[in-house]
């Protein structure tokens, strides 16, 4: 089980989350590879229909990346996807999967680092999961 590599879907938001991966892999700060980013324009056009399908189609955690609170380029949009988020991780805990798998995630286009980090963090939550 120590070969385990997970896949992980992350949502990003186009102005702060994905702008944050972009700079880590500008100033070459490293996460995992296993890391998939798509780029929504808004975490709050990220339905809990999408969540849910990728993990059906074999993600094994996904997270939600969007801008700090009081910072939404689009008002509210992050909140939700925080709302959003927290739905599916009740009715994971529901189905008896580990609501662990599913995060929402926080950065300013400026936090590279702490992207990469959270990253990291995330692929090891999920590695122990299995």
């Amino acid at each position: 089980m120590s070969n385990f590599e997970p896949e992980i879907v992350a949502f990003c938001c186009h102005y702060c989350a994905y702008t944050a991966a972009d700079m880590a892999g500008t100033r070459r700060v490293t996460y995992p590879s296993n890391v998939k980013i798509i780029r929504v324009p808004c975490t709050g056009k990220v339905d809990a229909i999408h969540l849910i399908k990728a993990l059906e189609k074999g993600a094994d955690g996904v997270y939600v990346a969007g801008c700090l609170e009081d910072d939404c380029h689009f008002k509210n949009g992050n909140l939700r996807a925080t709302a959003h988020v927290n739905q599916i991780k009740k009715e994971l805990e529901t189905l008896g999967w580990e609501p662990e798998r599913v995060e929402m995630m926080y950065f300013s286009a400026g936090m590279g680092e702490k992207f990469a980090k959270a990253a990291e963090a995330f692929t090891e939550k999920i590695r122990a999961l299995g």
